[in-house]
């Protein structure tokens, strides 16, 4: 029987997300600034990273990450995340029956940067994959959450003869890193 990490990613690399996981949360930042720089993110116009903070930065911090890689930026704003190359977000779960990631999205800055570049990557906790929607829905608490966000890999659409098309509402790639110590602290 597989584990709930293998069904979330067998699910989502069938919807073409790019699923990494991690032991570790320095491992997984080495990766994003690897990622970031080989998709060439950088301080010229329209080639940044707009990152909406997270708890996953907790004992790294915001300037580490800018010295490693110019251009990703922390002030998310409607124009920054339009002419942003890459969005990155913390997500709150993921459904393993479907490879949905699931976003508390009250904040707009959440969606500007999960909705506007053309890439999003988003990073998730292992411990946050769930087996099934309705195990979401129990942890769901309607009372504080205004905005509910389901990602189902990247944006898809497709015309009335059935032509695809990816990106044309979203982003046209979606990159997820899971990580299995996120809760950890690091110092």
């Amino acid at each position: 029987m597989s584990t709930t990490f293998e069904a979330f990613e067998t699910r989502a690399t069938a919807v073409s997300a790019e699923v990494h996981r991690f032991a570790t949360r320095p491992e997984a930042l080495a990766f994003i600034e690897g990622f970031l720089r080989e998709v060439g993110v950088s301080a010229a116009p329209d080639s940044g990273a707009l990152w909406v903070e997270g708890s996953f930065l907790e004992g790294i911090g915001q300037d580490h990450v800018r010295n490693q890689v110019p251009g990703v930026s922390f002030e998310v704003t409607r124009a920054a995340a339009a002419s942003a190359k890459v969005g990155i977000s913390q997500l709150d779960w993921a459904i393993a029956g479907t490879g949905t990631l699931v976003q508390d999205a009250t904040a707009v800055e959440k969606r500007l940067v999960s909705t506007l570049p053309p890439i999003h990557l988003a990073v998730l906790g292992t411990e946050r994959i769930l087996a099934d929607f309705s195990s979401v829905l129990q942890r769901l608490q309607p009372e504080q959450i205004n905005y509910i966000a389901f990602i189902t890999g990247p944006s898809r659409t497709a015309d009335i003869e059935r032509v695809l098309t990816i990106g044309v509402h979203g982003p046209e790639r979606l990159i997820v890193v899971v990580v299995d110590d996120f809760e950890k602290v690091s110092a």
